[in-house]
């Protein structure tokens, strides 16, 4: 008996069939992936239920995410900072990282997002 995958899609406005559209993978048409729109619902999930065998991320998880236009400086926390919160965790409890996804339409922050999961991964 094969048991099921948690999968968990971490978007504030795409689902994962709307994933599926741009990225043409498969497990992106699957309808048992949990939601986490937010970095406090990513976190609270993962507390909450453990790690996911597989985790999709999006980097942008708010509209304004820049305090004015010049500058770095984030408001609200993104896909990143959800990854990086992951990587301490995995490293805290001495867990191995999920297998993960970054279907992100920002190419910097996705970028960003799977060098730093890569880099962990290889260590």
């Amino acid at each position: 008996m094969e048991t099921t995958k948690r999968l968990l899609f971490l978007d504030d406005i795409r689902y994962p069939k709307d994933a599926y559209q741009y990225t043409g993978q498969e497990i992106f048409q699957r309808k048992d992936w949990h939601i986490a729109q937010d970095y406090q619902e990513f976190v609270d999930w993962i507390l909450e239920n453990g790690l996911p065998d597989m985790i999709s991320f999006d980097h942008d998880l708010a509209d304004r995410h820049y305090l004015n236009p010049d500058s770095l400086d984030f408001v609200e926390k993104t896909g990143y900072d959800c990854a990086k919160w992951l990587v301490e965790y995995c490293m805290d409890h001495y867990l191995d990282l999920p297998e993960f996804y970054c279907h992100s339409m920002n190419p910097v922050g996705k970028r960003n997002i799977e060098s730093l999961l890569n880099n962990f991964k290889k260590r």
